[in-house]
């Protein structure tokens, strides 16, 4: 299989920056990323785009990468949207390497933006709502026991999950608490600011067992990946290899099954790519909308259980560190940005460049993606294994 290498990686903060357009912050991706490869933008052959939001609150339905990109002096480029819910970002990327690897291009972006801020409660509330079967919105939710009045539609679910695999609030208040701990180490994150368990039991409901810093906040921000071919003239000491990437959609299966949940299953994939396991992970970013995500993905990915958080084991220091970004929960979810922001937080880890928050000697990063909800699992994940060079 070919080999496809990171070359260059970047991202803007995450928050709220209602006076700035999604091609601003994307264009400001763009370049931080170009400057980190040492490349130009006529290096570039091939560019995904993602983004999920842009629709819902601009109206801006189609084209939305040739529009935030249009002032980038990309002419010709070509172009392709990428719309996977959450899943978005590393969709984008797992398509970036599939045209490297195809041998269409030798230098591909992948590239995603998200400006939430400027919507309206309604219309940020219907575009989760779009990320499940709608016709069906009734008899999936009932299925999966949400209760009504929980929060928005995804709340409801992961509350409802938290009770289906017996997670009670002091677990999920450790991973917030942890990610918390990691976020304040962060300059782009969000929230930066440590909390305690107890202060983070003690906040607002949103929907039993979660409160309110348990669950991710939307908003604003890009990220980019820039990627080549053994080809490409890119061959500096910062190089990150690709070792697998995986994409899946969700199946009707049985609840509680972990062994075909769809995680489980892409895991499995991507492992098999990579020719690695769990235990040779070093370091992991995966998709915590809320606390429970952590928990579920790392159990469906074989890195740890309900209780890794209160241990101390995936904190930095730990026995395999996770979100040391600060997950989605602390810095940040601009959804079409958030899978490649994980990619730019393994890049950055892998490059021993992550500051204060550096894990000792990681060689092995992955990232766990996931978007939408259909039945009883994510309608797609994305996962990705990384290597340091």
């Amino acid at each position: 299989m070919t080999e496809v290498r990171i070359i260059g990686a970047a991202r803007t903060p995450y928050g709220r920056f209602p006076e700035r357009t999604v091609g601003e912050l994307a264009r400001a991706a763009l370049d931080a990323c170009l400057r980190d490869a040492g490349a130009q933008i006529g290096d570039i052959g091939a560019v995904f785009f993602a983004n999920a939001g842009q629709g819902a609150t601009m109206g801006q339905h189609t084209i939305r990468g040739q529009v935030a990109l249009r002032g980038a002096r990309l002419p010709g480029v070509p172009i392709v949207n990428v719309e996977n819910a959450c899943a978005s970002g590393a969709s984008a990327l797992h398509l970036a390497v599939a045209a490297i690897r195809s041998g269409q291009v030798d230098v591909a972006l992948a590239i995603g933006a998200e400006q939430l801020s400027v919507a309206d409660r309604p219309t940020a509330t219907n575009l989760f709502d779009g990320g499940i079967d709608v016709a069906r919105r009734a008899a999936d939710l009932a299925r999966l026991g949400v209760r009504p009045g929980d929060g928005t539609v995804f709340m409801g679910i992961y509350a409802a999950l938290a009770e289906r695999y017996g997670l009670d609030q002091k677990q999920l208040a450790a991973v917030t608490a942890k990610n918390r701990g990691h976020a304040a180490l962060n300059p782009y994150a969000t929230y930066r600011t440590p909390m305690t368990i107890e202060e983070i039991c003690a906040a607002r409901v949103i929907a039993a067992p979660l409160t309110k810093p348990m669950c991710a906040p939307i908003g604003d921000g890009a990220a980019a990946i820039l990627l080549c071919g053994p080809r490409s003239r890119f061959v500096s000491g910062r190089v990150v290899r690709v070792r697998a990437t995986a994409l899946a959609s969700a199946t009707d299966h049985v609840v509680g099954d972990d062994a075909d949940h769809i995680s489980s299953r892409v895991a499995r994939i991507a492992y098999e790519q990579a020719g690695l396991g769990p235990d040779d992970v070093s370091l992991a970013e995966v998709h915590d909308a809320t606390a429970v995500g952590e928990i579920l993905q790392t159990r469906f990915l074989g890195l740890a259980d309900a209780d890794a958080a209160a241990r101390g084991d995936t904190a930095l220091g730990g026995r395999l560190p996770v979100n040391t970004s600060g997950g989605l929960e602390c810095n940040g979810h601009p959804i079409g940005a958030t899978g490649l922001g994980q990619i730019h937080e393994l890049v950055t880890q892998l490059r021993g460049e992550a500051g204060a928050r550096q894990v000792a000697r990681p060689r092995i990063g992955l990232a766990e993606n996931g978007g939408g909800f259909l039945g009883v699992e994510e309608a797609a994940v994305a996962i990705t294994i990384l290597e340091a060079m």
